[in-house]
């Protein structure tokens, strides 16, 4: 068995597979997310899932979550279900926001400076770390 990277193709006893098995540990993390977004949806939705259309989900930049490395694993989920190959996945990354104490307001943390526009430094993040289903969409038919 000859293992590859990311994006690359299985051999097994020269038998060469088109499903995108073996994956590097970085892709198996979104690979791991997509299938459970998937049955996620399976699960919530069993009557209208076979015309699943659209997922769109929210990633705060702190979750770890990168939005070209979903989209490859997306497209490799759909090599092992192919039923939702006519499906597409949008992912919209959430911008780091922190709540002050001090002024009672919400501010957006750039480069990574967790302080306020008062000045003062806060670790209340009140977005950034999520990954979640924000909209569903169904082919009507």
């Amino acid at each position: 068995m000859k293992k590859s990277g990311c994006n690359q193709h299985l051999f097994i006893d020269g038998y060469y597979s088109k499903k995108l098995v073996a994956l590097s540990l970085k892709c198996m993390h979104e690979i791991s997310l997509v299938r459970n977004i998937i049955r996620t949806l399976e699960e919530t939705f069993p009557e209208k899932i076979e015309k699943l259309s659209r997922i769109y989900l929210q990633v705060g930049i702190l979750s770890n979550v990168q939005p070209i490395l979903m989209q490859n694993a997306f497209e490799a989920v759909l090599l092992d279900e192919p039923r939702y190959n006519n499906s597409s996945l949008h992912v919209e990354v959430l911008p780091v926001l922190i709540y002050c104490d001090a002024c009672d307001k919400d501010t957006e943390v750039l480069n990574y400076t967790f302080v306020c526009t008062c000045g003062k430094p806060s670790k209340n993040i009140v977005q950034g770390l999520e990954m979640m289903i924000n909209k569903v969409e169904f082919e009507e038919q």
